[in-house]
């Protein structure tokens, strides 16, 4: 009765649901077994070894169930997925990556903090000091460039906010690609356009194409910003990478000094350039465009030699490619201490469940316009959705509240920092008009002017038989006057008008006093003979070294506030350091006030900018710990983005209060100040958490 037939027994077992169910004739199948008593139990299996217990189908070829159920799991996944829905393998997927965020953090303490890391932060550092200087570019060059393309106001008044525009767009575009094609890919695309369009900037001629440059260029640097912080951080652990992201904050700080220090030694040289015939022409300013585009140029081939990051290998299921990195780091740092024996001792890192994947179009399918067309919709497609996913419900309140703490400083920063030079120039423009000579009822008759006359204001006088011969007229006004046989040669002439006078038998020949210049004028038997070539707009004369001062001053001032920063951003964390330094950024913003003088702007400027650099920082620190791997750099674009948009209303409201008030623009200021600092408070503090 032991034996019994092999079929009879197949037959016997029938698999339900995923588990074999044995017949219940009371022989021991592995299935339930009706309840014994304890003692019972007990004197059964006293001394006995439940691993080494034999099966009793394993002699007829029947696998046992225990074993049917490991295969089927180890299976399952593989078939099952396409049938699941998406958002249990979502919850999957945030479990691995929560697993692997811990992870991560103990491998990057494994391989320490050491010469990789610096090597690092000073590639990324010149990235990001191309950022800040592009920022000063064009307004240190328009003083020049608008003598040579002939710009109105408002040409120059776009010319200085298409870079903003350029940079808005790039913020968003290259930082959620560089979540969807790697960090270290996107970080040089982004500097390879920006260095291309600056460096043909630098030859155009035209005001159309220049602006076009300018933008494109704008477009490739915005980029840098949101990729240069995702990268860095990832290369970070938790006890130093508030620290050390606030120590990279400074190379912006280096371009703002060193596009100020170059303009001042470049672009007052004039004669630094060459001519090609007369249309033709490469002056000094244009030498200025090209030297500031080394840094990124410099960064452009150092990062070549970089690796990308593992975390965002490790994110879309590169493992083995992320642990060669991982190895490489620690076994550089380890050398660099002076300890290559040691051994890095991962084997294996977590790797989150794969829920997009991408599939590869083969060649025959299609021209080859349609498949790169298809690779680049779906790529922005991704991306629109790493859009859309930071504003869902896990994120929503955080974007919120940053958007708006971006959006306020950024208002605030830029709209004052044009500000300041702006009041600058008025307050030197009132100087100088207050210094104006008149001259009433003035009588000159057979005199030879040739010399220059600067500020002066001519009424009712009379001018008969006087030549006025190889000079220049500066800020000078003729109202109510008559020129008489008067003989006007080689006269070159700024905001210089003629308004109710009478002029007869006067001749003027190669001069730049054009039509629009005489106002309300009576011209009798006079003649205008082969007037002077080129830009018919009269431009401001501009103090540029002060421009140049009052931007190095500025830019340096922020110096006390970084080592600040950075020093105490892991002591007291990124809330308070946003909040204070905001708030005491409003307080200073009262004291514009009192400013009534060149060197008082000058001076709120630099406490100004000295004390909001550190909530600069302590933004791009949070704005990075905030977001999971595969959002970070779209989150941080977004946000950078919307930051150059507040750039932008900011230097158009604030610019054109200059001369009428100071209320408005401090008021404006300070309570965008008060509010973001306040609704900083409320942002969740990140200091302990890990890089998710």
């Amino acid at each position: 009765d032991g034996y019994r037939n092999t079929n009879q027994v197949s037959d016997d077992y029938r698999y339900q649901d995923g588990n074999y169910d044995a017949p219940n004739d009371g022989y021991y199948r592995g299935g339930d077994e009706p309840a014994q008593e304890e003692d019972a139990q007990s004197d059964v299996t006293e001394g006995h070894d439940e691993d080494d217990e034999v099966y009793e189908g394993e002699y007829q070829g029947i696998p046992h169930p225990d074993d049917i159920k490991e295969k089927q799991k180890k299976r399952a996944p593989a078939v099952d997925d396409e049938y699941r829905d998406r958002a249990d393998l979502m919850a999957e997927r945030m479990e691995d990556e929560e697993q692997l965020a811990h992870q991560y953090e103990n491998i990057i303490e494994e391989c320490g903090h050491g010469r990789f890391q610096w090597t690092l932060f000073f590639v990324l550092g010149l990235a990001l000091m191309a950022d800040g200087v592009e920022v000063f570019v064009v307004g240190f060059v328009l003083p020049s460039a608008e003598k040579d393309m002939c710009l109105s106001s408002s040409n120059k008044g776009m010319l200085g906010l298409i870079v903003y525009l350029g940079m808005m767009v790039g913020a968003v575009l290259l930082g959620g690609l560089a979540d969807k094609l790697g960090r270290k890919q996107c970080l040089i695309i982004s500097l390879a356009i920006n260095a291309a369009f600056a460096f043909l900037s630098s030859f155009v001629q035209g005001y159309g194409f220049f602006l076009f440059c300018r933008l494109i260029s704008g477009l490739g640097i915005g980029g840098t910003l949101p990729i240069v912080f995702a990268y860095f951080s990832e290369f970070l652990s938790r006890e130093k990478r508030g620290e050390h992201l606030s120590w990279l904050c400074m190379f912006w700080m280096i371009g703002g000094i060193y596009a100020s220090a170059m303009a001042w030694s470049i672009i007052p040289h004039y004669g630094w350039g060459f001519s090609m015939g007369t249309k033709y022409h490469f002056h000094s300013w244009r030498v200025f465009v090209l030297v500031c585009a080394l840094p990124c140029i410099a960064s452009l081939v150092a990062l070549k030699f970089m690796p990308e990051s593992p975390r965002f290998l490790l994110e879309i299921g590169k493992h083995d490619e992320a642990w060669m990195i991982l190895k490489q780091v620690h076994d550089t740092n380890m050398r660099a201490k002076g300890e290559p024996e040691r051994v890095f001792t991962v084997s294996y890192i977590k790797t989150p469940k794969q829920v997009d994947e991408f599939i590869e179009i083969q060649s025959s399918t299609g021209t080859w316009y349609q498949r790169w067309l298809v690779r680049i919709t779906t790529t922005l497609k991704q991306v629109w959705d790493n859009v859309l996913y930071c504003l869902t419900a896990q994120y929503r309140m955080n974007t919120l509240m940053l958007a708006v703490v971006w959006f306020t400083m950024a208002l605030s920063y830029y709209g004052l920092i044009v500000w300041f030079p702006d009041m600058i120039r008025y307050l030197q423009d009132e100087a100088y008009d207050s210094r104006v000579k008149i001259f009433d009822e003035e009588e000159v008759s057979h005199f030879t002017f040739n010399f220059t006359l600067e500020n002066q204001i001519h009424r009712n006088g009379e001018y008969r038989n006087d030549k006025f011969i190889g000079m220049k007229f500066k800020e000078v006004r003729f109202e109510d006057s008559l020129f008489e046989d008067c003989y006007f040669e080689d006269v070159r002439s700024s905001e210089t008008f003629f308004e109710n006078c009478t002029i007869i038998s006067t001749v003027f020949y190669n001069t730049d006093l054009y039509e629009h210049k005489f106002i309300n004028c009576r011209l009798i038997n006079s003649t205008f003979m082969k007037e002077k070539e080129g830009c018919h707009i009269d431009f401001e004369e501009d103090n540029d070294f002060l421009i140049y001062l009052v931007s190095f001053l500025g830019s340096l001032s922020v110096l006390p506030g970084n080592i600040i920063s950075a020093l105490l951003m892991d002591k007291i964390g990124r809330i308070k350091m946003i909040g204070g330094s905001m708030l005491i950024s409003a307080v200073c913003c009262f004291f514009l006030f009192f400013g009534n003088s060149e060197s008082a702007m000058i001076g709120w400027q630099c406490l100004f900018c000295g004390a909001s650099i550190a909530a600069w920082n302590a933004l791009d620190v949070i704005t990075v710990e905030l977001y999971p791997t595969d959002k970070r750099a779209t989150a941080f674009g977004i946000l950078n983005g919307l930051c150059k948009f507040a750039a932008i209303l900011g230097n158009s409201i604030f610019s054109s209060f200059v001369g009428i008030t100071k209320v408005v623009p401090i008021l404006l200021a300070s309570s965008a100040l008060v509010g973001g600092g306040l609704l900083a408070l409320r942002l969740p503090e990140t200091r302990e958490q890990v890089l998710m």
